[in-house]
């Protein structure tokens, strides 16, 4: 999908901004090594389906992920408090700032490394195991440029993509309760967490999560 601004004028630098961070270098780099490992075996229809597993797994984890844990309710606990700020809570305080748009590799890849071994144990193949993670990889790296657009002063050209950036700042900017994709709005649609935008009341705590168990105590 081919983008430009609102001058027409060729995105080199948010390519650049996007292909650039740390995080997306390295998760670059591991999605090429396990596409390397899983291209000779592209001939079968097993690695196929293991490719195609993985890239619905991770379109799963980005709605139940986003909804049940990064919004959870302010924990008590100092240390989850400050996780899950760096993981998200800022994010809504700070929508725009750059390094709160992608998730951390100290996060990502241990969660990437655990479920391949589990997929391993179920196969007991490696094959298979290294094309379901380049299913996950893949999708996680479409995941994170469909975001870090949604958040750059950048125009989508095809209506699917205008659609679901402006789908997800109303999650930021008009309530949080819903929205919850950001690659596609199926899980929200099945769960009931998609509703037309101008029924929705706006939220005062889109912007500051943590502030949600406080306003619920003076409700």
């Amino acid at each position: 999908m081919t983008y430009t601004n609102g001058r027409r004028r060729p995105l080199k630098r948010y390519l650049k901004e996007f292909w650039s961070f740390p995080d997306i270098l390295i998760t670059s780099g591991l999605f090429l090594i396990s596409l390397t490992l899983t291209a000779p075996h592209l001939s079968e229809s097993a690695t196929w389906i293991a490719l195609v597993a993985g890239m619905v797994g991770y379109a799963a984890s980005e709605y139940t992920i986003h909804r049940f844990l990064f919004h959870m309710k302010p924990p008590k606990n100092p240390s989850l408090l400050r996780l899950l700020k760096r993981l998200h809570y800022d994010h809504h305080v700070h929508p725009d700032e750059l390094h709160l748009l992608f998730l951390p590799v100290w996060y990502s890849l241990p969660n990437i490394a655990g479920i391949a071994l589990i997929v391993y144990a179920i196969t007991a193949r490696l094959t298979l195991t290294a094309a379901f993670v380049t299913g996950v990889i893949g999708y996680l790296l479409f995941y994170e440029w469909t975001h870090y657009i949604a958040h750059r002063p950048v125009q989508p050209l095809t209506p699917w993509g205008r659609w679901m950036k402006k789908v997800h700042l109303w999650h930021h900017y008009k309530n949080e309760h819903y929205w919850y994709g950001v690659t596609n709005p199926a899980f929200d649609l099945l769960l009931g967490t998609f509703k037309d935008e101008k029924t929705v009341p706006k939220s005062k705590t889109a912007r500051n999560l943590e502030q949600r168990g406080k306003t619920e105590l003076h409700l």
